[in-house]
């Protein structure tokens, strides 16, 4: 004779078995994507594939689109001339201006701050995409806010 469980031992078991059957998807389960950086860049440009190689590393998904103009986007996305560099970006309503390493747009991206988006004006070597054989010059990544002020974000030495 089978026994009689109550209600709540019935749902206990119940739970169990469906979480038993679940494990398997959630081992192989991949962890949160991140949001696409859409780039702006010239055709021709080599250390802004560099860059997007060192984006697509870190796990971001891109989306390249090669332009005439450059400063017409970053005009578009809010971000200062004065913040320009060879390629312009944008991913969840932050512009991203020049070779930023991609664990400071995790972090942006993590605090949300009231910003514009992060610059690395000029192509400072040994930024992302600028890398020349180990050499490396020292370089602030920008925190550009909407009046078009910056602060140091982060220094790299």
């Amino acid at each position: 004779m089978k026994p009689i469980l109550a209600p709540d031992l019935r749902r206990r078991r119940t739970l169990l078995a469906l979480t038993g059957l679940a494990l398997p998807a959630l081992a192989t389960a991949s962890p949160a994507t991140l949001p696409r950086i859409v780039v702006y860049k010239t055709q021709y440009c080599g250390c802004c594939k560099a860059w997007i190689s060192h984006l697509e590393q870190a796990g971001f998904p891109v989306e390249a689109h090669d332009v005439a103009d450059t400063a017409a986007w970053r005009a578009k996305l809010r971000m200062p001339d004065a913040y320009g560099s060879c390629h312009t970006a944008a991913v969840e309503g932050y512009a991203l201006e020049g070779h930023v390493p991609a664990a400071d747009i995790k972090r942006l991206l993590a605090e949300r701050p009231r910003a514009v988006g992060l610059a690395v004006p000029g192509m400072p070597v040994g930024s992302p995409g600028m890398e020349a054989g180990g050499r490396s010059d020292p370089y602030d990544v920008l925190l550009v806010t909407a009046d078009g002020r910056s602060r140091v974000y982060r220094a790299y030495r």
